[in-house]
């Protein structure tokens, strides 16, 4: 099974994002419904792996912590596939992410070494993207600079299935793990 673990993203910030999706001049928009800030990537695992997985997701404990959105970017390389909103490095986002990528070592899966640069996707590029859409991207790039987002509380994070489909991938929750209000400030 496809699976990766992700933080969910509160209503008000998927209605932010839906709202600016609406007003971009390229890229297919990520729905509502598949726009979370990914944790790991787990690939192809066999359901066993990730119900020892799940079993260790589910034993962790972390604190809520300000989800805040900053400023657009594209990523996938020399010829971009995605464009994204970046998230602030909070500490407690970035120690999530330590103990989720330690517990899918714990489990035997094995991820991918790249730097983590916390992100939520909000429209994907097809390939061979037109001239006259390189330079709409280039200038909502430009524009993009002056987006901001949040702080908006993250109060869960998951583990995903996601299903490939001929147009697009569709995520399927399979388990939801809280982040309980410890007396982290946000919105």
């Amino acid at each position: 099974m496809r699976a990766f673990v992700a933080v969910s993203l509160p209503a008000p910030l998927v209605e932010a994002i839906a709202a600016l999706q609406a007003r971009m001049p390229v890229g297919r928009p990520v729905p509502e419904n598949n726009l979370h800030l990914t944790l790991a990537f787990l690939g192809d695992q066999p359901q066993s792996v990730l119900e020892d997985f799940h079993e260790a997701l589910a034993s962790m404990t972390a604190a809520s912590f300000p989800l805040h959105l900053k400023g657009l970017d594209v990523m996938g390389g020399a010829v971009p596939k995605v464009l994204c909103l970046r998230a602030d490095p909070d500490p407690a986002l970035m120690a999530l992410h330590d103990r989720v990528r330690n517990a899918a070592r714990v489990a035997g899966i094995s991820l991918e070494r790249r730097r983590f640069r916390p992100h939520v996707t909000i429209a994907r590029f097809r390939a061979g993207q037109g001239a006259g859409d390189g330079a709409r991207l280039r200038k909502l790039l430009g524009l993009g600079a002056d987006v901001a987002m949040g702080p908006y509380k993250a109060h869960s994070f998951g583990l995903y299935e996601s299903v490939l489909m001929p147009d697009r991938a569709v995520h399927h929750l399979l388990a939801d793990y809280p982040l309980p209000d410890f007396g982290n400030p946000a919105g």
